[in-house]
């Protein structure tokens, strides 16, 4: 339990930390570098599409790693004027059992909360997944992958332009960490240049596992399921995936995709319920 609390904490400090050094490279160096080509005209420049293309998506994905911790899954505990102890211990006997209609609820022990719809723990939040914040952990999963591809393209033409090689050979990329190791401890590469690499394989396995775990989270949507749901072996009620996907996207779902913004519709439909 201390190394689940221990990464709760180190996880997000090593989100924040890897968006600020990707943020510092993109705007100070990147950028300026692609100033330099005279042929271009200033007002479309490939230097302001890309600063402004790289702002847009950092924007969705901060705006909506932030909105995932605010919209925090309701406590049913406190939502249901549950006790402590025992009270609550049986209400998960009854809330887990076949015929229950609170089928998904799961107690998070990291955040102290008895949640529904609970999908799983996201460390890198330090919160959990469910109803209320589901659609904006698929966008910030969604536009980290994009950030990430967009400062792998934008570094691989820094290091082209800087070392004057090219990446037209699809094994150029893949034999760049060792010639650069070797190139970096010989003297003949720049501690600078050699940061910039490593962190073109950084930005390549995040934005890969962050696709990958979009594209995971979409699946399990379509079919109306949650990752806790599919790890426990619960049967879901079949629908029609179209309701499955208004349920967590909403009916504004083109607002969300462009700007982070909130879902709400899914608590007003719980409150028309009750």
């Amino acid at each position: 339990m201390l190394v689940l609390r221990l990464l709760n904490v180190v996880a997000p400090a090593y989100f924040l930390c890897i968006s600020l050094v990707t943020f510092v490279l993109q705007i100070f160096v990147f950028i300026p570098s692609m100033f330099r080509d005279p042929s271009t005209t200033p007002l479309f420049s490939p230097a302001l599409l890309h600063g402004a293309l790289f702002l847009f998506l950092s924007a969705n994905a901060l705006g909506n790693y932030v909105l995932v911790i605010q919209s925090s899954p309701e406590d049913l505990v406190k939502d249901l004027n549950l006790g402590k102890g025992a009270e609550v211990a049986d209400w998960l006997d009854r809330s887990r059992s076949p015929g229950s209609a609170l089928p998904s609820t799961h107690f998070c022990r990291l955040c102290a909360r008895v949640t529904q719809r609970h999908d799983h723990h996201c460390f890198f939040t330090g919160n959990c997944i469910g109803s209320r914040n589901m659609r904006n952990f698929i966008m910030f999963c969604l536009y980290t992958s994009l950030a990430c591809l967009d400062s792998l393209v934008a570094g691989m033409a820094y290091i082209s332009a800087t070392l004057s090689m090219s990446f037209a050979d699809p094994l150029a990329f893949l034999t760049l960490l060792p010639h650069s190791i070797s190139q970096f401890f010989s003297g003949a590469l720049l501690s600078s240049e050699m940061f910039v690499i490593l962190m073109l394989y950084l930005w390549l396995g995040i934005g890969l596992a962050c696709a990958g775990f979009c594209c995971h989270q979409m699946l399990l949507i379509l079919r109306g399921q949650t990752r806790y749901q599919v790890r426990k072996g619960m049967v879901v009620r079949a629908r029609p995936w179209r309701e499955n996907l208004q349920e967590v996207f909403g009916k504004k779902w083109l607002l969300g995709l462009l700007i982070p913004v909130q879902n709400v519709e899914s608590r007003c439909r719980r409150q028309k319920e009750k």
